[in-house]
């Protein structure tokens, strides 16, 4: 067992994976732009069905001129605490594929691979210092408008990346949720042979 971060797993897992996790409380402060590209870069590096890299990320740096643009885009809850990070971005995924003779083809697992990414995106900002916290609480519909998303695309979640700072600075019912999260047994959620688990 490994004892991280307040947290304890059932068996010995590398601490990266205990002491990575999704933050309210941010500073506020500038993110350098090679470090968010270095973040990106191991992104994109993440696997993929047939290598097609259907992932995107749009993305913008506190105090630019989209700052406020995208801020907007999430929905108060998230609104409240994302507006100290360092960055927004959008992760956006490709929902077809295009085969030799150029036909388009839904694309099974685009979400799944965008998934991908934005686990080694958020492991990549653990190893530089910072946190990241993926969000569902969005507009797509006016993501996909205001970002010019072309169609077949699909907007998946967005993410704020940031320095951890005291959750004091989180409204009280926020800052009471401030702490690493728990999981489920792993009994919960892998079986052997067939699906034995609860269907709900």
């Amino acid at each position: 067992m490994t004892h991280s971060n307040t947290r304890q797993s059932e068996y010995p897992v590398d601490p990266l994976f205990l002491d990575r996790w999704s933050p309210r409380a941010f500073d506020g402060a500038n993110m350098p732009k090679e470090h968010l590209l270095t973040i990106l870069d191991a992104a994109h590096w993440a696997p993929s069905a047939s290598n097609l890299q259907p992932w995107r990320f749009v993305y913008a740096h506190k105090g630019s001129a989209q700052w406020d643009t995208f801020s907007e885009l999430l929905m108060e809850g998230n609104r409240v605490w994302a507006k100290n990070a360092s960055v927004l971005l959008f992760i956006i995924s490709r929902s077809y594929s295009i085969s030799r003779d150029g036909e388009k083809k839904p694309a099974a697992t685009h979400s799944f691979d965008a998934g991908a990414a934005w686990f080694s995106l958020a492991m990549q900002a653990h190893l530089l210092g910072y946190h990241a916290h993926g969000m569902a609480g969005i507009f797509t519909d006016k993501i996909v408008e205001t970002l010019k998303v072309p169609e077949g695309y699909v907007v998946e979640a967005a993410v704020a990346i940031g320095t951890l700072t005291d959750k004091s600075t989180l409204p009280e019912n926020l800052a009471e949720r401030e702490t690493p999260s728990k999981r489920l047994p792993l009994a919960d959620v892998a079986f052997e042979g067939s699906f034995t688990g609860k269907a709900d």
